[in-house]
């Protein structure tokens, strides 16, 4: 067991249409029992994807930790998850950013990203049925279309 801070991520991301206005979430919880804390953080794109909107959720919620954390983050996006549960990530880096089919990696950017910012920290991968009841993930939903609506009447 390690001395780090543990921190859950609870993300999501989305746009409508697809492609579209998109917005992204975030839910960190640090701790548990009284000295448990909570931040809520979430953005806003113009004309994105849903899976550009997922991953720019997990990276805005890491750049958010101020020192090496046991991480365990919270995603329904099974694309997320399975890059790195999967090792995904790593082939695409082995191969070039060139998928198993030899096409270029879509958001190659937020993966090279994704791939600096976890190595700072002890990460575990959970994915969780979206639109399925489970609380931070409807919430992170939630705040996804509040991010959208605040904007798009901006």
């Amino acid at each position: 067991m390690s001395d780090r801070p543990r921190v859950t991520i609870y993300t999501d991301g989305g746009c409508s249409p697809n492609p579209g206005p998109g917005g992204w979430a975030a839910i960190l919880k640090y701790g548990g029992g009284a000295g448990a804390a909570e931040k809520e953080l979430t953005g806003y794109e113009p004309d994105t994807t849903n899976n550009r909107m997922e991953l720019t959720a997990v990276a805005r919620a890491l750049e958010a930790l101020k020192k090496p954390c046991d991480v365990t983050i919270v995603t329904d996006s099974q694309y997320l998850a399975n890059a790195f549960r999967q090792g995904w990530l790593a082939k695409w880096k082995r191969n070039g950013w060139k998928t198993a089919a030899k096409e270029p990696v879509k958001n190659r950017d937020l993966w090279e990203q994704l791939d600096v910012l976890i190595a700072t920290h002890a990460v575990r991968w959970e994915w969780t049925k979206g639109h399925a009841g489970h609380p931070e993930n409807e919430r992170c939903d939630r705040l996804v279309g509040e991010a959208r609506e605040r904007r798009g009447r901006a």
